[in-house]
């Protein structure tokens, strides 16, 4: 007797049948779904126009918080499919991580998959950190299957090599450069260059006792302690442009009182710390300009002036357009660390001598009977302080440097006695951030002990800026405890004869102590920083000659 076949039901397949093929549902459907929830309609009504299965549409009705937060976190338009509903905190680590790998590329830096995987994992749990409890049941792993499915999404290109410099169009371009100088009739005063570069304000080698210690427990967290610079000048050499400072925050609690268009510094905001299309743009037009403006009135040449910049994303290629007065050049692409001028010594001697500063105030505030430890001090040390010490690290950058640095652009305009005075010290500088030197046994005896730690902490740091440099930081410190050890004015003075007068060490100590106690005066109650840090890079220049005489006073003892 035959029995009639159970027919099948749909969506179901026989075992041993042909595998079904998954269909993704894109974000777009996802969205005309629920829309159509919220209009009223009905589901099978729903399944039935967009073609999906019941079962589909309900799943996406029980999932739409997750939904719209994923469609709110800004995902980006190069995201076409979204086939499982991810936390807020994976996909707007997704889009952070997929910026990030952008910037990285623009920089010329290379990107590889466990530099990505690292750095997704570093996002994430600083996100679930800010979405508090609501995010702690989400994990993630970073493993190669979501890394797979992340360059998909995002359409991620990896470069696992930096790019390679073209040492042929580096050859080539200082002869156009050559004509277009010619072309115009720039002189060396009219030439300009910059370039961005970022700075750790903040940070101390990772073998420091600080450095270690803040990465000891569960939770670390790197502190934000990047910013960006652009930095630049003339060829001459006698025009140093004011620094532009990109921070994450527009007001952090360190500038609170502060005038900002009085600080030393330009001060802009961006979330990322980075030198945006906009903010060079405004820097460009209301900053550049003015000051080409003033440089040729105050020197009696014509206003005109030619800019050379590198190929950077941030850098608009209509820059001419805004200015009648302006010329724009860019440098060949992958040419920048071969021949821009701030590449070739100017960048490296100016954060040798931030770090330096920072260290001679590390040394100076830590040592002695009730004073501030190392960690104390490093808590203290703030936004503003690296400003100040940002612009005074500038200010020391001398036109010799400025203008030796063109020799590979531009020779005919270095001067023979640039050249020589500046070209030594940019490669001691230079190896001085790269090399790992060692004190003598009294300085590194006298520098440990500021760390508590044999053969790390201030040795490493003072390594760092070289033996001389460090030498003179041991110097100053000692100089320091003999202003300690000197007496109150007018307690306990000898009087010299008056017959016979005599500038004793002694008296130089007291003098100078005088003079660093008032100039820290203003620099503690000036609102405008600029007036305040240039009176004391005046006095101080004045008084010179004092301190040197002291210096070789005491060497002599």
């Amino acid at each position: 007797m035959e029995t009639a076949s159970r027919p099948k039901a749909p969506g179901k397949r026989l075992l041993g049948g042909p595998k079904r093929d998954r269909k993704s549902i894109t974000l777009h459907v996802k969205l005309e779904v629920l829309r159509r929830f919220e209009e009223g309609e009905k589901l099978t009504q729903i399944a039935k126009t967009l073609g999906l299965a019941t079962s589909t549409v309900a799943s996406i009705r029980v999932n739409k918080d997750k939904i719209k937060a994923n469609s709110q976190a800004a995902t980006p338009m190069s995201t076409t499919q979204l086939t499982r509903c991810r936390g807020v905190v994976m996909g707007t680590m997704e889009r952070l991580l997929s910026l990030w790998i952008e910037d990285q590329k623009q920089r010329r830096l290379p990107v590889n998959t466990v530099l990505i995987q690292e750095k997704a994992k570093s996002l994430f749990e600083d996100l679930k950190q800010k979405h508090g409890e609501s995010a702690q049941t989400e994990t993630f792993g970073a493993s190669n299957g979501w890394f797979a499915r992340f360059k998909a999404r995002h359409n991620v290109l990896l470069t696992d090599e930096p790019a390679v410099a073209d040492a042929e169009a580096a050859r080539k371009y200082p002869d156009v450069l050559r004509k277009i100088i010619e072309e115009g009739g720039y002189t060396p005063q009219q030439v300009f260059n910059i370039d961005e570069t970022g700075l750790f304000w903040k940070r101390l080698p990772e073998r420091t006792c600080v450095s270690l210690e803040d990465k000891v427990g569960p939770g670390f967290k790197a502190s934000k302690d990047h910013l960006t610079l652009l930095l630049g000048g003339n060829a001459a050499g006698d025009c140093k442009l004011k620094p532009l400072l990109v921070y994450p925050s527009e007001n952090p609690r360190a500038l609170k009182g502060c005038s900002k268009p009085n600080l030393p510094v330009i001060w802009r905001s961006n979330r990322n710390d980075w030198v945006t299309m906009s903010i060079f743009q405004e820097w460009f037009t209301h900053f550049f300009c003015p000051a080409v403006e003033r440089h040729c009135a105050e020197n009696k040449l014509p206003n005109k002036a030619l800019l050379i910049l590198d190929s950077a994303p941030c850098h608009p290629v209509y820059l001419d357009d805004l200015s009648a007065s302006v010329r724009v050049a860019f440098l060949p692409k992958n040419t920048s660390a071969l021949i821009q001028p701030m590449n070739q010594g100017v960048i490296t001697t100016f954060k040798a001598s931030y770090l330096r500063r920072t260290l001679g105030q590390l040394i100076q505030e830590t040592d002695g009977e009730e004073k501030p430890t190392v960690r104390e001090f490093w808590r203290s040390y703030n936004i503003m302080t690296a400003v100040d010490n940002i612009a005074e690290a500038w200010q020391e950058l001398k036109p010799a440097t400025m203008n030796a640095v063109w020799k590979k652009l531009w020779p005919e305009c270095v001067l023979a006695s640039s050249e020589a005075e500046a070209l030594p010290q940019i490669h001691q500088n230079a190896g001085a951030l790269a090399d790992h030197s060692t004190f003598d046994e009294e300085a590194e005896d006298a520098v440990v002990r500021l760390f508590r730690a044999p053969g790390q902490g201030l040795v490493q740091l003072a390594s760092e800026v070289g033996l001389e440099d460090g030498a003179h930081l041991l110097h100053s410190h000692r100089d320091e405890e003999e202003l300690l050890a000197m007496p109150a004015p007018g307690m306990g003075r000898e009087e010299p004869p008056a017959t016979s007068p005599e500038l004793t060490t002694k008296h130089l100590a007291e003098a100078l102590s005088h003079f660093d106690r008032g100039l820290q005066i203003l620099t503690d109650n000036d609102p405008d920083r600029e007036r305040s840090l240039q009176a004391c890079c005046g006095l101080n220049s004045v008084i010179s000659c004092y301190r040197e005489l002291y210096k070789e006073r005491r060497d002599a003892k």
